[in-house]
């Protein structure tokens, strides 16, 4: 081995070191592997303000770990983000912190929220089931803030597909099919009238024959005489063109 080599092997970050600084003032404290982070280690970003303590593989932030930042003016560092990691992205299970009154819980790929989750949103609405791309994308149940819920299908992050929409407030509920956001067929009845807050000023009409037998009957005969007109064109000479 020549003596460039040597001094390099000896020069080598391995195992647990004391803290490393670097000329931007970050620092990293924690294991090293052939001179990559490697192992649980912390990671301060000084000019941006975050910390990220957990674990690390070959260089990058891989396994379970939390993201802090400072919030002024305290300075203080509160988490923003705390799970699991994969190739220096969240990846898996994980809660990230946007506001004191918004936050999301649940599943990662590849930094985006994808998978089974559930978002608090700052307006006190709450939507928990599956996402794609950082978009409630599936099936999912969007809890509003007055109590009113959505049970249905998604489609990049409005509602698209078949829905149910229970206006509790007002004791109804529509059942239907919806395309961006828009109910475009679909039945409205009254749901849970009684337990209302204010409910409509008079009930959903029930809707019904009042003759049904009659109805019925009148189907039927309507189908005899088309099957017996049928049969009449089949026995009819063919007539020349």
């Amino acid at each position: 081995m020549s003596l460039t080599r040597l001094w390099d092997k000896k020069a080598e970050k391995n195992g647990v070191l004391r803290t490393v600084f670097s000329v931007t003032g970050d620092q990293y404290t924690g294991e090293w592997l052939q001179n990559r982070k490697h192992g649980k280690g912390t990671q301060v970003w000084k000019r941006a303000g975050v910390v990220y303590d957990g674990e690390w593989r070959f260089g990058k932030r891989d396994g379970f770990g939390t993201l802090s930042k400072q919030s002024p003016p305290s300075n203080n560092y509160e988490v923003i983000y705390s799970g699991e990691w994969k190739n220096d992205k969240k990846e898996g299970f994980g809660m990230e912190v946007y506001s004191p009154s918004s936050l999301y819980e649940g599943q990662w790929v590849e930094h985006e929220r994808s998978g089974s989750g559930r978002m608090f949103y700052p307006n006190g609405d709450v939507y928990e089931g599956e996402w794609l791309k950082d978009k409630p994308h599936g099936q999912g149940v969007l809890t509003l803030a007055n109590g009113n819920r959505y049970e249905g299908s998604w489609k990049d992050g409005r509602k698209n597909g078949p829905g149910c929409f229970f206006y509790l407030d007002k004791g109804q509920l529509y059942e239907g099919f919806w395309v961006d956001d828009v109910a475009k067929c679909g039945t409205m009845c009254d749901f849970g009238r009684e337990h209302a807050a204010t409910p409509t000023v008079y009930p959903i009409p029930q809707v019904q024959l009042q003759d049904a037998e009659s109805v019925l009957l009148e189907g039927i005969a309507d189908c005899s005489n088309i099957g017996e007109q049928h049969q009449y064109d089949k026995s009819s000479p063919e007539t020349p063109e």
